[in-house]
């Protein structure tokens, strides 16, 4: 019997025309597309079918977006994993999928998170970029050396992919120290997990202990620590540190190997996640089994895999 893992994907993997399929053919699509739209106040489902693209890439669009999509992935599914994760703004899915934060709550916590976020640094002053092909440690040992500007870490993706953040002039000191086989600055619109974005989580932590967590049905592996949680509490405390902190995502998907997991659903818009499971999964002793729901096409298939 397959261990599954659950995937919820965070921000980047957005794109217009997310969700519609699945309204189109779903009443519980259309039924949680309406109740978010009447949460936030606007037509996110218009965003998600029709753009425009600037529109949905602000990150207080961007974010309840994907938690929709991802969370009718995980209704139509109808499965329990034996654990899961989610990048970032994913936790949020996750947590929504394992009974411990109301769909309601998330969509708003979500919200309003993105908005903090945006409003931390001015547009120009930050930036994010990946680094790719240069191992962790060279990169850390990098970000040591710049003293001017704040630069960190924001995501460990895999071996072969790091995400550093903070001040635009100190990440290009840092890409030209670092010289890596392969760079590329992101179209971010704020540079996530790291101090930059103290004023975000600090207003966020208010919100948060303003909702109720309960007790996970499924544990869950947390960003900031790579660690399995299973009492709200526990992801409520995780959330509140999510927002300056790193993403070990590389770690998390070691413990998942730890535990034995072999099969990985990806559920939400895109496949970000089910590649990095790919590449991460070439070391490990059992390769991963790897699907993605992002449209009742790719449900299918993924219901039709899993009943074998």
């Amino acid at each position: 019997m397959r261990k599954k893992a659950f995937l919820f994907p965070g921000q980047g993997s957005q794109a217009v025309g997310m969700g519609k399929d699945f309204f189109i053919a779903s009443t519980t699509a259309q039924e949680i597309f309406r109740k978010a739209d009447k949460i936030l106040g606007y037509s996110i489902s218009r965003l998600c079918f029709e753009g425009p693209e600037e529109e949905l890439r602000l990150t207080q669009n961007t974010q309840p977006a994907l938690l929709i999509v991802s969370t009718i992935a995980y209704c139509l599914m109808d499965e329990i994993p034996f654990i899961a994760a989610g990048h970032s703004l994913g936790e949020y899915s996750a947590l929504v999928a394992s009974g411990s934060l109301s769909f309601e709550d998330a969509v708003l916590l979500v919200h309003k998170r993105g908005t903090y976020m945006q409003e931390a640094v001015p547009v120009g002053v930050g930036a994010m970029a990946a680094v790719l092909g240069s191992p962790y440690e060279d990169v850390k040992k990098a970000l040591s050396d710049i003293k001017e500007g704040t630069i960190e870490i924001a995501n460990w993706n895999s071996r072969e992919q790091i995400v550093i953040a903070g001040h635009e002039m100190a990440v290009k000191k840092a890409l030209s120290l670092l010289k890596p086989p392969r760079s590329i600055l992101l179209p971010v619109s704020a540079p996530f997990h790291c101090k930059l974005m103290r004023s975000a989580e600090e207003k966020l932590a208010k919100d948060l202990d303003a909702v109720e967590f309960k007790d996970l049905t499924f544990p869950i592996i947390t960003n900031v620590d790579a660690r399995m949680i299973s009492k709200g509490e526990e992801a409520r405390d995780a959330l509140k540190r999510q927002v300056t902190s790193t993403v070990l995502w590389f770690e998390s998907m070691k413990i998942m190997d730890g535990q034995e997991v072999t099969c990985f659903v990806e559920l939400g818009w895109g496949k970000v996640l089910s590649g990095l499971i790919k590449r991460i999964g070439r070391d490990w002793s059992v390769g991963p089994e790897v699907m993605n729901v992002q449209d009742m096409e790719s449900l299918k298939n993924a219901k039709r895999v899993l009943a074998d």
